[in-house]
């Protein structure tokens, strides 16, 4: 499962933040300031809801997966 946060840009939606929450509850998480591991990154692709809907969630419900520390 993957969670984004989005800003817009210039007519764009682009992802600041990126975590994604793999089958076994392994969490990653990528931003501006983790850009990368041998996992994944965080995408340079502007995000498109009318081509991959997308479901938006409270930003609360996003920062509780951001923040946790141990695997889901």
């Amino acid at each position: 499962m993957w969670y984004f946060e989005a800003v817009p840009d210039r007519g764009e939606l682009i992802a600041i933040k990126q975590a994604e929450l793999t089958p076994a509850g392994r969490l990653h998480r990528y931003s501006w300031e983790y850009l990368e591991d041998e996992h994944g990154f965080l995408t340079d692709q502007a995000l498109h809801p009318e081509e991959d809907p997308l479901e938006a969630i409270p930003a609360e419900e996003f920062q509780r997966v951001w923040t946790h520390d141990e695997d889901l």
